[in-house]
């Protein structure tokens, strides 16, 4: 029982209880290789909103379909009782949070069991996952790189089996990197779809809440839970497209296999894929390229006091917030073009959804970091292209894919238009089961 699904179909047949779900899901969380995947374990609470799912379905009384299955939780949400962190160790004395975040407490109203808070890159502000103070998790699919971030905690607690399901935000591709280096599903739904953001922001243009899990058909559950009333009937076609340029084309040659490859599964399965050029996409980077990136400038605002601080902060995160400390004095074209660009995105894409890699180079090997300016070179090359389009206001959902098993795994990046989260999810699912070349842990 790895997947949410097979944990509901188990617990409505009595073959477990919710009890034992948690009881099993904290032994792993507790376990050496699970070593820095969570920075809050609360087992205690895990045990009664167990036991408390388990009084339920004996009466007929269960919440949904995923009451009773353990969920974890990004260390930017308030959970009652903890400390919030961001990841960083300059939070550390903060005062325990008093209420748990709207997110959660919907969750647990659902009956999903909080098993804790995972690690992420301090202050959600790197795509590599790396947290020199609280530990790196460790990649499972490929233990000597990294695992992506922000949200490396999340992403690794699926992909390693501790939950079957996890919450992340995404800003510039916290979910959707770290789910594709990790080997496992990720999803950035549409900005604002549950909600009004009440986590610890990094960029309140740009942050999104996204899901971790290993099938399309558990994201789609989860999503249930969390957008009640958000889901549309599936889309009649299915059409897609890859966007010509840079997005397809400066990539590693693994990289390019892998895509090649599950393109050629797909066009043999005669779905319907073209291969042209996205000018709102194109023109996103170059604006990006000169005038620097909004979620630069506003990290910067956010926590700039941290420069002169005595409080500690690691020093990847420093130099990026030296590194941005004038970006917003360019920034007004990119702000004044935001709004037309996602329009003419959705114009351009008319009805598809835009294929591509999710990253364009395998996960970055850990020793590779030592060199500070290779460090930075390689966040960004890993944001490039999830980056862009959360400028476009995307939502947008990652794929396992990889073509051998000698090498690390690759995603493939569906993305639609803001708001167009049920065709978004609907496609993945036509996709996943249908793809021998899309392969899980």
């Amino acid at each position: 029982m790895t997947t949410a699904t097979s944990m509901t179909r188990a617990l409505a047949a009595g073959d477990t209880t919710s009890a034992q779900l948690a009881a099993a899901a904290i032994d792993r969380a507790r376990q050496p290789e699970s070593t820095a995947v969570l920075l809050a374990l609360t087992a205690d609470r895990a045990r009664y909103q167990a036991e408390a799912a388990d009084r339920r379905r004996a009466r007929g009384a269960a919440r949904g379909d995923l009451d009773g299955i353990p969920i974890a939780w990004k260390d930017v949400f308030d959970i009652q009782g903890t400390v919030t962190t961001a990841g960083s160790a300059s939070h550390l004395h903060d005062a325990p949070a008093a209420v748990d975040s709207h997110l959660v407490r919907r969750a647990h109203d659902s009956g999903l069991i909080t098993l804790g808070k995972t690690n992420l890159s301090e202050f959600a502000f790197s795509g590599l996952g790396v947290n020199r103070y609280f530990g790196t998790p460790i990649n499972p699919v490929a233990p000597e790189r990294v695992p992506g971030g922000s949200s490396s905690g999340s992403a690794v607690a699926v992909a390693r089996g501790i939950v079957p399901l996890a919450v992340g935000t995404d800003t510039s591709g916290s979910v959707r990197v770290p789910a594709a280096y990790c080997g496992i599903i990720g999803y950035r739904a549409t900005p604002g779809r549950y909600g009004p953001n009440d986590f610890a922001p990094l960029s309140a243009t740009l942050d999104s809440i996204g899901l971790f899990a290993t099938t399309v058909d558990d994201i789609i559950a989860l999503d249930r839970v969390l957008a009640p009333g958000e889901h549309d009937d599936p889309p009649r076609s299915r059409r897609f497209v890859i966007p010509a340029g840079e997005w397809t084309e400066d990539l590693t040659p693994e990289i390019a296999a892998d895509f090649q490859a599950v393109i050629a599964e797909m066009r043999c399965a005669e779905t319907d894929i073209r291969i042209r050029s996205i000018p709102s996409l194109d023109t996103a980077q170059k604006l990006m390229d000169s005038h620097g990136t909004i979620v630069g400038a506003e990290a910067h605002r956010l926590h700039r006091h941290r420069l002169d601080s005595t409080l500690p902060i690691e020093p990847a995160t420093r130099r990026r917030l030296e590194d941005n400390a004038h970006t917003a004095d360019s920034l007004a074209p990119v702000y004044a073009a935001m709004r037309a660009l996602c329009a003419d995105f959705a114009a351009e894409l008319d009805g598809a959804t835009l294929l591509c890699p999710t990253v364009r180079h395998a996960p970055p090997r850990l020793s590779e970091l030592s060199d500070p300016a290779h460090y930075d070179n390689l966040n960004a090359s890993t944001l490039r292209t999830t980056m862009a389009l959360s400028y476009l206001g995307a939502c947008g959902i990652t794929l396992p894919i990889r073509a051998s098993a000698s090498r690390p795994p690759s995603g493939l990046l569906l993305s639609r238009p803001s708001g167009h989260d049920a065709e978004l999810l609907a496609h993945a699912a036509a996709i996943g089961p249908q793809r021998r070349i899309l392969t899980y842990p």
